[in-house]
């Protein structure tokens, strides 16, 4: 495995996740930043995530998109990563995903989530993620399998795509918007774990709905034109 290089920001969008963040900030590669977002936690989160070790941004606003785009503001890094706070994905997976957006092999690398237990993805939220992707498909031709949260790319082309979702159609919004760009978007493989505490979105079918709405209303968004300052850096 490569040497984790010391330029690289991980954005962990925190709601209420006091029970996950020890075993989360522990997987963190050696010589990455952890920007732990909060997002109005109760439960002691920040005070955690802080006392780990961790760059804590607060995030008033809520919606899983407004904490993931805080984020993304407050990184430096010329490489910026995503991962949920929840314990359900594995940071340290990300080491192979920076490699390749570093190499130049791809500008966008996705997780694709293999659930390792029966109960860690609830068949409604597959069932849902699914469709999204077909309709991912047919709005970009990118032939994804999953929108999963773990993700990598270059900070200052993910700035320059605009993003305006601060919702749980974030995620889609960036893949969406790197389509029409031209980026090249890679998918691997991920182990999905089930999550420590209560989920926010996918645990119900009522989050799982809301996510589905938020995300068909950016596949329904005109496509953006793509300029230079919204190219990928090679």
């Amino acid at each position: 495995m490569t040497t984790p290089s010391t330029d690289v920001d991980v954005v962990l969008p925190c709601l209420d996740e006091a029970e996950a963040l020890p075993w989360v900030l522990a997987r963190i590669p050696a010589g990455w930043r952890a920007l732990v977002v909060d997002n109005g936690s109760t439960d002691g989160s920040p005070e955690i995530a802080r006392a780990l070790g961790a760059t804590v941004v607060r995030e008033p606003r809520r919606g899983f998109g407004a904490a993931c785009h805080a984020g993304l503001t407050a990184a430096t890094a010329d490489v910026v990563c995503f991962c949920d706070c929840d314990a359900s994905l594995d940071p340290a997976l990300l080491v192979p995903f920076v490699d390749e957006v570093r190499a130049g092999e791809a500008d966008l690398v996705l997780g694709r989530r293999r659930p390792s237990t029966r109960g860690a993805w609830p068949a409604h939220a597959r069932a849902g993620n699914l469709a999204l992707a077909r309709l991912l498909r047919r709005r970009t031709g990118l032939r994804l399998r999953d929108l999963g949260p773990l993700r990598a790319a270059r900070r200052e082309p993910l700035l320059s795509l605009g993003l305006s979702d601060r919702r749980s159609g974030y995620p889609l919004q960036m893949v969406v918007r790197a389509a029409d760009a031209g980026w090249r978007v890679t998918e691997h493989d991920v182990p999905y774990l089930p999550r420590a505490g209560a989920s926010k979105v996918t645990g119900t079918w009522r989050g799982t709905w809301q996510a589905v709405r938020d995300m068909r209303r950016v596949l329904a968004e005109p496509g953006v034109a793509s300029g230079a300052d919204g190219r990928p850096v090679r």
